[in-house]
């Protein structure tokens, strides 16, 4: 799936949430995508949670 439609199909979602749930449901909806892609990218291998947790900690820069 190319980014384009992707971009559209998050656009499609949050703006069907807001119009059914309000804004906090909004939010709620918008929160649970996030934690969704961070899931998924450190399933995929695509984020290396330790370096991510060092960087946080001061320990290195990212």
């Amino acid at each position: 799936m190319s980014p384009t439609v992707t971009g559209a199909l998050l656009g499609v979602i949050l703006a069907v949430s807001i119009l059914l749930f309000g804004f906090w449901g909004f939010l709620l909806v918008a929160l649970f995508m996030g934690i969704g892609a961070l899931v998924g990218r450190v399933v995929s291998g695509k984020l290396d949670v330790r370096g991510l947790a060092n960087a946080f900690s001061g320990r290195r820069t990212s």
